[in-house]
């Protein structure tokens, strides 16, 4: 297989490491990745500037642009084959419910599906992983298995797999489930500080997160130890909202 490996954490993060030796041992890698971190970017393109790719190495692409713009980038330019998946991640923390309406890591894979390639956005549960990356790099064996197994998948094309890996060692991982998205809601994560003049300015994230949602939602599966694999789509029409108009909704 060709696979084509992005993120928005930037193209040193180890997340990213982790994601290519994976990918290796499924077939032949190309990276292209931003030059810096790129998180909550979501599906943004850079309109106002040239982007500039750099060449890193064989195969290897750093790019002064959002996640989008490097998958756009990959497919479109540097790669002289289309890929047959993206792969992006592996996220530095999880993209679980809303999050995927923010994540560059999510978006990234979408703007592969709307370039008609199949793609699966990864992210672990672990956000801090400069204090134990070994908790993530013991996973790879993990991640290569379940990406042999996903890449075999049909999918609809407008459809891609958002996985989400557990904070905890691979011997301790107890499967994956299929799920769908739950419900996050940020409490205080608008922060209202000064500059150094005394000007008034606000920061965002932060707070704390609470998560709710049905047993077999995202969050539920990795708090229980399980690797979490939700089909989203990129239709985002509510379906049954739609086919019950006729209650609501006359032709003026």
């Amino acid at each position: 297989m060709r696979l084509l490996c992005t993120n928005d954490d930037g193209i040193l993060a180890h997340g990213l490491d982790c994601l290519v030796k994976s990918a290796e041992m499924l077939g032949d890698v190309t990276v292209v990745a931003p030059d810096r971190e790129q998180s909550a970017t979501s599906h943004s393109l850079t309109l106002h500037h040239p982007i500039r790719p750099v060449a890193r190495g064989e195969k290897r692409w750093q790019v002064d642009g959002t996640p989008t713009d490097c998958v756009m980038l990959a497919i479109e330019a540097l790669m002289p084959e289309r890929p047959d998946f993206v792969l992006s991640g592996i996220n530095h923390g999880q993209n679980m419910g809303e999050d995927v309406l923010y994540s560059g890591t999510v978006a990234a894979a979408m703007e592969g599906v709307t370039l008609g390639v199949p793609a699966i956005a990864m992210s672990f549960a672990g956000g801090e992983l400069k204090a134990d990356p070994a908790l993530l790099t013991d996973q790879i064996p993990a991640v290569a298995a379940l990406l042999k197994h996903l890449t075999t998948l049909s999918m609809p094309s407008d459809t891609l797999l958002n996985v989400n890996m557990p904070a905890r060692p691979a011997a301790d991982i107890r499967g994956v489930r299929l799920t769908r998205l739950g419900r996050r809601v940020y409490s205080e994560s608008l922060m209202k500080m000064q500059d150094p003049r005394k000007r008034e300015i606000y920061w965002i994230g932060g707070g704390s997160a609470s998560w709710s949602g049905a047993a077999d939602s995202d969050f539920r599966a990795v708090e229980d130890g399980f690797i979490s694999v939700t089909p989203l789509t990129l239709d985002l029409t509510h379906l049954r909202m739609l086919d019950e108009a006729k209650l609501w909704w006359s032709e003026p």
